[in-house]
C-alpha cells in the first residue's frame, strides 16, 4: 500500500524516510509539602510540533531544494498534509528549522531535516461590555445594572459641576485671603477687621484645595473634564 506524499504548502516532499511528531502537555509542575510527587497544572497547549526527515534527488533536486529553503526562510504560513498529522487537524504551519546536507558521492542528491511548528490563527478581539461583561448574566438587569454606561456618565458630569463649584469657591477664598495677607503687611487697619480674617481663611482655603483635588480626581475617574 502506498502511503500519501506528505506536502507542505505546493511543495511535494519526496522520499521522506522518517516523520516525528513531538507535543508538550503544557503542565506545569508545582511541588506540594507532604505530597508523593508533584502538582501538574496545564497552562495550555503548545503548539503540535513536526520533524521530516527525507532526500531529495534527481535531475531538479537542486530546484526543489531550493522551494524547501525559500519556504524556510521566508517564515511563511503553510499548510501541511500527511498521514501522521491526520488526527491532529492543523490549519497552516511555519518553518522552525532546516537542516541540509549534500550527499558525499553522488550528485543531486540531498538529505535534508524540517522542523515544522502548529502556527494556529489568533481568537478574535476582546470586546468589552457594561459590568465587565457580566450585564448579559440573567437578573443583572433587575439588581439595576441595565443602564452602567448611563449612569457612569451622570456621575461623571456630576463631578465635572462640583469641580467647577469649588473652582469658583477657591477663587472667592484667595480674594479673602488677598484682604486678610494686609494685616500681615503692617498695613493701616482702622476698622480693625482684617486681623481676625488670617486664620479662618487660611484653614478654609487648605480645605478647599483638598476639596479641588478630590473632585477633579473623581471627574478624571469617571469621564469627567
Amino acid at each position: 500500500m502506498t502511503r500519501p506524499t506528505p506536502l507542505l504548502g505546493d511543495l511535494t516532499l519526496d522520499a521522506v524516510q522518517h516523520i516525528e511528531h513531538l507535543l508538550d502537555g503544557g503542565h506545569t509542575s508545582t511541588p506540594i509539602t507532604g505530597l508523593d510527587g508533584e502538582l501538574q497544572q496545564r497552562t495550555g497547549r503548545p503548539s503540535h510540533r513536526i520533524v521530516l526527515r527525507g532526500e531529495i534527488f534527481g535531475a531538479d533536486a537542486a530546484d526543489r531544494l531550493g522551494g524547501i529553503q525559500t519556504a524556510a526562510a521566508e517564515g511563511a504560513e503553510l499548510t501541511f498534509a500527511a498521514d501522521i498529522a491526520t488526527a491532529l487537524e492543523l490549519q497552516k504551519v511555519v518553518v522552525t528549522r532546516l537542516h541540509v546536507v549534500a550527499v558525499a558521492g553522488h550528485t543531486d542528491r540531498y538529505g535534508y531535516e524540517l522542523h515544522l511548528a502548529e502556527s494556529p490563527e489568533l481568537p478574535p478581539p476582546a470586546e468589552l461590555s457594561g459590568f465587565g461583561g457580566l450585564d448579559g448574566l440573567g437578573g443583572l438587569g433587575d439588581l439595576g445594572f441595565g443602564d452602567l454606561g448611563g449612569v457612569l456618565d451622570d456621575i461623571g458630569e456630576l463631578a465635572g459641576q462640583v469641580a467647577g463649584a469649588v473652582d469658583q469657591a477657591m477663587a472667592a477664598v484667595e480674594a479673602v485671603q488677598a484682604l486678610a495677607a494686609l494685616a500681615d503687611l503692617g498695613l493701616p487697619d482702622p476698622s480693625g477687621l482684617l486681623a481676625p480674617l488670617s486664620g479662618p481663611v487660611t484653614a478654609v482655603g487648605e480645605a478647599a484645595a483638598v476639596m479641588g483635588e478630590a473632585a477633579t480626581a473623581l471627574g478624571e475617574a469617571f469621564g469627567g473634564s
